[in-house]
């Protein structure tokens, strides 16, 4: 796939953005926790701009998406890329879109001078682990995320 196309989303994309997002969390079996609006996406990705969206074409047709925003390494002393949700539409997997979108944001990455790239992945997930490892990524094993949200974060936002 040497004629790879992508574009960056635009305002007006945000319900395409949200089908790409319960899209994936089908696939993780995380359909019950997607709360995300339309609004939402126009508030925080097209206002605040706290985040990007890239979308893989096939004909012009978005068939995979990649959303992503700046983060930053103390230790690397330089921002760098975070990806948070990457989904390609089940009927196009296997025809080098999602390698295309990684290849993508590590282009943006070193275009912006970011000192590195990261994501999660779902421990059971292993056809993207073997993807990603394959891709020559290192799995962050020594790291444990942590989260806090909803009620608990309101809890310790009040102690």
């Amino acid at each position: 796939m040497n004629d790879f196309e992508y574009r960056y989303a635009k305002n007006g994309d945000e319900a395409l953005i949200l089908q790409f997002i319960k899209a994936l969390a089908e696939y993780e079996n995380m359909s019950d926790e997607v709360v995300a609006t339309e609004a939402e996406i126009i508030e925080w990705i097209f206002n605040k701009e706290v985040a990007e969206v890239i979308f893989a074409l096939e004909d012009g047709k978005e068939v995979g998406f990649a959303l992503f925003f700046k983060n930053y390494s103390t230790f690397v002393g330089k921002a760098g890329l975070y990806l948070e949700d990457l989904f390609v539409l089940p009927e196009y997997r296997g025809k080098g879109y999602g390698k295309n979108l990684i290849k993508t944001l590590a282009k943006i990455a070193v275009e912006r001078n970011y000192g590195r790239m990261e994501w999660s992945c779902l421990d059971w997930n292993k056809p993207s682990i073997d993807f990603y490892l394959s891709l020559g990524a290192k799995a962050m094993d020594e790291w444990t995320v942590y989260r806090l949200s909803g009620e608990t974060l309101k809890n310790v936002a009040d102690k």
